[in-house]
């Protein structure tokens, strides 16, 4: 399995201070991340790309190619490119470049994108929002497998045997990103394409029927299921205790949480309910490292997964207890976890 991390590179308030570090500072300190990840030994660093102010990253692969040449292990991904109101052949253009840099580490997470801000900032109408994402996916695996490129779809003009230049050193793997929507699902299995399932809310039990319908529809449409890949993506806080972890994160995580229900309709985060998804069962892997240990491999359980990468950073958390979140990931989560498979 391989074990990560993905940020969203929040630029938000300190919820117990108040303050908000420049951008430049920011910047800084997520490439100190990376290069911690690294170090201690963890397989994948993923940024997604958002359009808000609270978050810093636009264009993902930028500041990947800013961590392709301060590392030379480590993966490097976005999670998610949203591709939909973006134009496959630049995306394309710019993770190869990502990827000649890093000496092929480069990936692409492909997906619809669980904001919607990019679709009127770059002239997108949001009723085509499935077949402009349906569209552009084919195109950029299309570019992926061939130098010259012959195409035509709806929503942007033909390609007429033109040369995508600069290539990858070899074909960039491409994730797509899923909800709990089973069309995307069915998707994924359908091109062969590795899947990335993010669960952050209920319990983790209740998304298996999703990998189940990917694996038999993969199968379904001959695909080897020994080659098969699916990612889990959740939120994750790991301290020496685990007292100490529920306490650290549930400042940061509460005010995110509660600012995005204002917007999608869902009840104010408790300490409650932040308690109860840090259950055994529960989507919130918040705690010690044995804690965070046995959560990974229940899960792994549930849905034989080839990935997992955790989000620490939801909300923002002061940099020190970032790194050592980080650091207690890679020196004792996973290899504990290497060891268990």
């Amino acid at each position: 399995m391989d074990l990560g991390l993905y940020t969203f590179v929040e630029l938000t308030p300190d919820p117990i201070t108040g303050k908000v570090v420049s951008a430049e500072e920011r910047m800084k300190d997520l490439l100190e991340e990376i290069e911690l990840a690294e170090q201690v030994g963890l397989d994948v660093f993923a940024i997604g790309e958002h359009h808000r102010k609270e978050y810093l990253i636009s264009s993902p692969a930028v500041l990947l190619a800013a961590a392709a040449v301060k590392t030379k292990k480590i993966k490097l991904s976005s999670a998610v490119t949203v591709l939909s109101s973006d134009d496959p052949v630049r995306v394309y253009q710019d993770f190869a470049t990502v990827d000649l840099l890093s000496g092929g580490r480069a990936e692409i997470m492909a997906g619809r994108g669980s904001f919607i801000e990019s679709f009127p900032l770059f002239g997108y109408d949001l009723g085509n929002y499935d077949t402009l994402f349906s569209e552009k996916l084919e195109l950029l695996m299309r570019i992926n497998e061939n130098e010259i490129v012959a195409w035509k779809g709806k929503h942007r003009s033909a390609i007429d045997n033109l040369g995508v230049y600069p290539r990858a050193s070899n074909k960039i793997p491409i994730w797509v990103a899923v909800g709990g929507t089973p069309s995307s699902v069915i998707r994924a299995a359908t091109l062969n394409l590795p899947v990335a399932l993010a669960i952050i809310g209920g319990m983790p039990q209740q998304f298996a029927p999703l990998i189940k319908l990917y694996r038999d529809t993969a199968v379904k449409a001959g695909h080897p299921a020994h080659q098969l890949q699916v990612g889990i993506n959740s939120h994750v806080y790991i301290a020496d205790n685990s007292q100490q972890a529920a306490d650290e994160f549930y400042p940061s995580y509460a005010e995110i949480m509660t600012r995005l229900g204002r917007e999608r309709g869902w009840p104010p985060s408790s300490r409650q309910q932040y308690e109860a998804s840090r259950s055994p069962q529960g989507s919130l892997m918040v705690g010690s490292p044995q804690q965070v240990i046995d959560k990974i491999l229940y899960e792994y359980e549930l849905f034989g997964n080839t990935r997992f990468l955790a989000q620490m950073s939801v909300g923002t958390l002061p940099h020190n207890q970032m790194m050592r979140s980080i650091e207690l990931f890679g020196t004792k989560v996973a290899p504990a976890v290497r060891k268990a498979l």
